[in-house]
């Protein structure tokens, strides 16, 4: 069943995406159309052949490293544009650089499409991105991709304690230590809790054109080199080397020689994920809001009315109506399966959720 949305919802359900009537255009978008607004440049909010994009000026460089040559137009945090019959403005979600709230103003009413969104704990926040930012509206479309009570995040401060300590045992130990994240938000920001003084690091070519753009960005990342140098220099055995997921069991890990595994995402909170992923150590870092995160966050905007996605809808939906808001569910295909979906390029299937 298809999201029911009333005659004068701000958005509603396209087969094309989530679809602003009277603003004429669509938020993150999966199939082309004329014009879309885009929260941030992961790839399954962010795809190639709409006719032009709209999206925050500080994503503009992970966008275009992303989508190549597109009709780009920006827009500076809070600042506010006439879209058809609406007034937008963007603001910082915490996810990724970028990472962008869509708001959407008409005839007095407030919607904000939350797109990925990251809620800090105090002194916890994500060094590479600005934090989110609660915006006050009506209707508050959110995600919930780790939304279940189980997920309670660790201090980002001690995770990377943990991750630069075994970095240094294995180092001390001969071996390299191949350290596993997704390529655009994830690798930046382990790299930025990196311990640079206990040796070289190494990213893979999928990761350092978007290391590129974020310190273009301003943002401070430590120094890496290319695995053929750090090869040629004997100095792999010290070494960390960030890379994708897709690269476990490759040829190109294989050329690693001896090297210990970790995987740093929100999953390896539960036990059983880490032993699927198969390796040595799993680090719990996301950037996604965790339970109480969600929960801060859709408080904070003071909506009445909340549409639930991306995630575990069905749990969220029930809290939010047992807290009194009118709520409802919309799923897309990759449901709450990865942590990125963004790695992926699978086809959204959209459907409701029974409220």
């Amino acid at each position: 069943m298809v999201l029911q949305a009333a005659q004068d919802d701000l958005v509603v359900w396209r087969p094309q995406g989530l679809y602003c009537p009277p603003g004429d255009f669509y938020i993150d978008p999966w199939r082309p159309v004329p014009r879309a607004v885009i929260t941030h440049a992961h790839a399954d909010h962010a795809r190639r052949g709409h006719a032009a994009y709209l999206a925050s000026a500080r994503g503009e460089g992970v966008l275009r490293a992303r989508l190549g040559d597109i009709t780009l137009d920006t827009l500076d945090w809070g600042e506010r544009k006439t879209v058809g019959e609406t007034l937008v403005s963007l603001h910082p979600a915490g996810h990724v650089l970028g990472s962008a709230q869509v708001r959407i103003e008409h005839r007095g009413r407030v919607w904000v499409a939350s797109g990925d969104y990251y809620v800090s704990g105090v002194h916890d926040e994500n060094p590479t991105c600005e934090p989110f930012e609660p915006v006050r509206c009506d209707c508050f479309i959110s995600e919930s991709t780790f939304g279940l009570p189980v997920y309670r995040w660790p201090r980002q401060a001690d995770v990377m304690a943990e991750v630069n300590a075994w970095w240094q045992a294995n180092a001390e130990a001969g071996r390299a230590s191949l350290l596993l994240g997704y390529s655009f938000g994830k690798a930046q920001r382990l790299l930025a809790g990196l311990d640079a003084s206990i040796g070289p690091i190494v990213v893979h070519g999928a990761i350092e054109p978007l290391n590129e753009a974020y310190r273009a960005a301003g943002v401070a990342l430590p120094a890496t080199v290319p695995l053929d140098e750090t090869l040629a220099r004997g100095d792999l055995r010290r070494a960390l080397v960030l890379a994708p997921p897709a690269v476990q069991g490759s040829a190109w890990a294989r050329r690693l020689g001896d090297f210990s595994d970790a995987f740093a995402s929100g999953w390896m909170l539960l036990r059983g994920a880490r032993r699927r992923q198969g390796v040595d150590r799993g680090f719990v870092l996301s950037d996604h809001a965790d339970w109480p995160g969600l929960q801060r966050a859709i408080a904070a905007t003071g909506a009445t009315r909340v549409i639930v996605t991306h995630g575990y809808e069905a749990v969220m939906v029930r809290w939010l109506q047992q807290q009194g808001l009118q709520a409802q569910g919309l799923r897309t295909a990759w449901g709450a399966q990865t942590e990125e979906p963004g790695e992926s390029d699978a086809t959204p299937l959209v459907q409701a959720e029974p409220s």
